[in-house]
């Protein structure tokens, strides 16, 4: 509740109630747990809560430059076409946000709803995975999906290790060994139908991406 304070300017009982999913009455009580604890919270009669005028939560300091390249990695997120991505951004954003001092947050709502990202995509394309995916490239964690190509219907099974992710042309591309194939392949994630990650590990195969693009079949 602390950190969303900080990232925004007034919260009112019914919006912190709605995002942490508790009772009105429970806001008003963390929120006198908060001040009883030194913290500077304000209350605006008739509009709702708000921290101290130049309270910050930890020493980092952003310049307004750096929050404005925040926000604007925020629009660029919010195009990449996988919630998961989205989702765990946001909610660093929302971190990072807290400790914006109140003149550089104020400026970077602002400019917030004067920048827009269009998406050229002239087919709806969308994923749930690409966090997860990360996690098992650095993991070394094999995936199992059940994929299907673009000029087939049908559905197979794969195992595979994955080793690396590129985007282009706003679709995100998983680069991995294919135990069905015993070769690197190519899979675009939003057309993984569905993909489980399991503890096994797999052996590095020392890849280079840098390799993989020098005779990639993609344009960069």
């Amino acid at each position: 509740m602390l950190t969303l304070l900080k990232s925004r300017r007034v919260l009112t009982a019914t919006e912190l109630s709605k995002k942490f999913d508790i009772s009105v009455r429970t806001v008003y009580r963390d929120i006198q747990k908060l001040i009883a604890a030194g913290i500077p919270v304000i209350t605006l009669e008739g509009r709702g809560y708000t921290l101290m005028e130049g309270y910050t939560i930890a020493p980092v300091q952003f310049t307004e430059k750096q929050a404005n390249a925040l926000i604007t990695a925020q629009h660029l997120v919010k195009n990449s076409n996988d919630s998961s991505f989205i989702n765990e951004f946001e909610e660093a954003l929302t971190k990072i946000k807290s400790v914006f001092r109140s003149s550089v947050l104020e400026k970077s709502e602002l400019l917030h709803n004067k920048i827009h990202v269009f998406n050229n995509q002239h087919e709806n394309v969308s994923s749930n995975a690409l966090s997860e995916i990360q996690l098992a490239i650095t993991h070394l964690n094999y995936i199992e999906i059940n994929y299907r190509k673009a000029d087939d219907p049908t559905i197979t099974f794969r195992k595979i290790e994955p080793y690396a992710l590129f985007s282009t042309y706003q679709k995100w591309i998983l680069i991995a060994w294919c135990h069905l194939r015993k070769d690197f392949r190519a899979f675009r994630v939003d057309r993984i139908q569905h993909f489980k990650i399991l503890h096994g590990q797999f052996e590095d195969r020392k890849f280079s991406i840098q390799d993989y693009f020098a005779s990639c079949p993609y344009d960069m």
